[in-house]
């Protein structure tokens, strides 16, 4: 919880006995030399070499010369704060406050002795008070409410400051925090509702709002809001991401492409959101395939992306469905710009073996041997594609040379052996044959002990 001011004393006004911090200096001063001045001069003098208990002397010292003087309390309160002695502290602010109830530090000094005790309770009143002064310390105010749990009280604040300040990150946390609580729910569907007729050209409200309908699984009240904003603010791209969903949902693809190529490109909205976009659209493009050109152009807004590689998400999606066709597809959209990731290289390769594309196989790993010489995973790949289009030889010569940099991967062991059996098996070599399967053999029964 922030908090506002810190009291402070101007010297030039220890001179006025009758008045404190932060009030008007009368015309006319009449100095008293009874004697007072001095031992407050002295009290001022120890408190600032922090002899605080001499300063507490000298001013118990004047108090009884001028015991109704409120500087006399307001400074011995300062003192018995700065001891972390807060009951004396409050007390001795309290009798400023009765006295002068228009002193405004005298309050600030029972506000931080709430604060540094962290007894939000006790602060809310003094700070209610504070307000009148200065209305900044609303903004605690609306800190102190959330502390207490009076969200009710917070929320209604919140809304008060945003109408007439604008808002702030730190409100909008308190609010968001609020509203997970469908309690709050309810008043600030009506607020926003309130705004939106209030300033149709506030982008922010229906937005809110829209979000709010959409938490509380009220679908066709947030249709409707963004069918407001559409018309209210018909370039507001906010309006199309809830148009995006509702036209999915009604099965609509036309429109939902539409509302999509409006977001996309869009730089206010948030990557996340265009995300979870795209992948609501290939959900619907799995089961719509006529709309997979759209998907492939929705993929070039995310080229730049740091975070997200699309395209080969996109892949391993299809991958992981064992539809090889658009796996290839798309990982090979993505490899064209990083050409060096290794899983997305696997995976292709993978996907040309479920497809029995030997050739492309043959050919795309041939040339991964020499690009990643010690991998042992594309010499693999290279002899098991060889071996497919009965190139025995070239896959036994490739096999052989990338087995050696086989390391702690028995699968991949295993496989080599299998293949190199294979391709000796199609030479004719019976020796060398039985050599490898038995090795293959003896590898799988390891594995099982």
């Amino acid at each position: 919880m922030k908090k506002l001011g810190m009291y402070g004393l101007l010297l030039g006004m220890i001179f006025i006995p009758n008045t404190l911090l932060a009030q008007d200096e009368p015309k006319d001063v009449v100095v008293m030399d009874d004697g007072f001045q001095d031992i407050f001069f002295e009290a001022i003098k120890q408190k600032s070499i922090e002899n605080y208990d001499k300063a507490i002397e000298a001013l118990e010292k004047g108090k009884a010369i001028e015991p109704d003087n409120p500087i006399v309390y307001f400074e011995l309160g300062k003192n018995y704060l700065a001891q972390k002695k807060y009951k004396e502290a409050f007390d001795n602010f309290q009798k400023v406050t009765q006295m002068d109830p228009k002193n405004r530090w005298a309050w600030v000094g029972m506000y931080d002795v709430c604060y540094e005790t962290k007894d939000y309770n006790k602060a809310i009143p003094i700070v209610e008070k504070l307000t009148e002064f200065k209305e900044d310390y609303k903004e605690d105010l609306t800190s102190l409410y959330m502390n207490t749990q009076q969200y009710d009280k917070a929320l209604e604040l919140i809304n008060e400051l945003n109408e007439k300040f604008g808002t702030t990150s730190k409100r909008e946390l308190y609010k968001a925090d609020i509203l997970k609580d469908a309690r709050y729910q309810s008043a600030e569907k009506n607020n926003l509702l309130d705004r939106i007729k209030k300033y149709p050209q506030d982008e922010s409200n229906y937005i809110a709002l829209i979000y709010l309908y959409s938490q509380s699984n009220q679908e066709e009240k947030a249709l409707e809001i963004a069918k407001k904003l559409e018309l209210a603010i018909p370039t507001s791209d906010w309006a199309q991401v809830s148009l995006f969903k509702f036209h999915l949902n009604n099965n609509d693809g036309d429109n939902a492409v539409k509302a999509m190529n409006i977001v996309l490109p869009s730089k206010k909205i948030d990557q996340k959101i265009k995300h979870r976009m795209l992948n609501e659209f290939l959900i619907f493009t799995k089961n719509n395939p006529k709309y997979e050109p759209d998907l492939d152009k929705a993929i070039g807004y995310f080229a730049d992306d740091k975070e997200v590689q699309v395209a080969k998400e996109i892949g391993k999606f299809y991958y992981a469905k064992a539809d090889w066709d658009k796996a290839v597809k798309y990982l090979e959209m993505h490899l064209k710009n990083a050409n060096e990731d290794m899983e997305a290289l696997q995976l292709l390769l993978q996907a040309y073996t479920e497809k029995q594309q030997f050739d492309a196989l043959a050919k795309k790993a041939d040339e991964l041997t020499q690009l990643f010489p010690t991998q042992p995973q594309f010499y693999y790949y290279a002899g098991l594609a060889n071996n497919q289009l009965k190139n025995f030889k070239k896959a036994a010569t490739i096999l052989e040379s990338g087995i050696d940099f086989v390391l702690d991967d028995v699968a991949l062991e295993i496989n080599f052996n299998i293949q190199l059996g294979e391709a000796y098996t199609g030479l004719g070599d019976v020796k060398k044959k039985e050599k490898y399967f038995t090795k293959a053999n003896e590898l799988i029964k390891s594995q099982k002990k």
